[in-house]
């Protein structure tokens, strides 16, 4: 049950940091304009600050699925 809910908050954290990055250019933002922006600047501190907290919930997030699948195959 513990797991079931550690999922789900990981899930939507993880959607949401994802959604907060920055385009760094090439994927689909730049097929719809996203691309016409050039970055002037380099990583700033918060955008690295940013990649290792989407890190640390993506992790969470892995850990978590190991341990419902291993809790479904030993139940």
């Amino acid at each position: 049950m513990f797991l079931d809910i550690l999922l789900i908050i990981t899930s939507v954290l993880l959607v949401l940091l994802v959604l907060l990055h920055r385009a760094k250019g090439g994927g689909l933002s730049s097929l719809f304009g996203g691309g016409v922006q050039s970055s002037l600047s380099g990583s700033t501190v918060v955008e690295k600050n940013l990649d290792r907290i989407t890190i640390f919930i993506g992790v969470i997030w892995l850990i978590s699925i190991l341990g419902i699948g291993l809790e479904i195959k030993f139940s």
